[in-house]
């Protein structure tokens, strides 16, 4: 009795990469656990992980810094105006607000993760320390960069 040997390698690897790999992705983001939080003293905020899924305006690190925010006026309007931008925003929970800090909670659409995005008004400057950081995962495809310049974006538009 002879049996027929042949695989279609192609057409498994289609069917496994179309229906699985989804599945696969979510695991691989879901098992990479990257151990970030809101930070004990707001004035300094805990350095960023060794995964490329977080920005910080503190960061010495060339691929994690970005700008802090910038205002003119004073500091209860400028936090005022940005809680008025975080609530208006989607799958967003401002955490905790304070004088010169706020801690909000942004949730992923399709996997529901939560990114942790934190600012801290200083108050010697007219700047907006900000940072934002993934929970989990390992690689957040640039989401929090763009969630940064977005809000800094809104911020500037009703700043004026």
């Amino acid at each position: 009795m002879h049996l027929n040997t042949y695989v279609d390698y192609p057409g498994i690897m289609k069917n496994l990469i179309s229906k699985q790999l989804p599945l696969y992705v979510y695991i691989f983001l879901s098992a990479c656990h990257a151990t970030t939080g809101p930070a004990a003293e707001p004035d300094e905020f805990s350095p960023c992980p060794d995964t490329p899924n977080c920005v910080s305006s503190q960061s010495a690190e060339k691929a994690r810094f970005i700008e802090p925010l910038h205002y003119a006026g004073n500091r209860a309007d400028a936090r005022q105006l940005l809680i008025n931008i975080l609530e208006n925003e989607k799958r967003v929970r401002v955490v905790k607000v304070e004088t010169d800090y706020i801690h909000a909670e942004f949730r992923s659409l399709i996997f529901r993760f939560v990114d942790d995005v934190e600012f801290y008004f200083p108050a010697a400057e007219s700047i907006i320390h900000v940072k934002a950081a993934s929970r989990t995962g390992y690689y957040d495809f640039g989401a929090n960069r763009r969630r940064v310049e977005r809000l800094r974006a809104a911020f500037q538009n009703r700043a004026k």
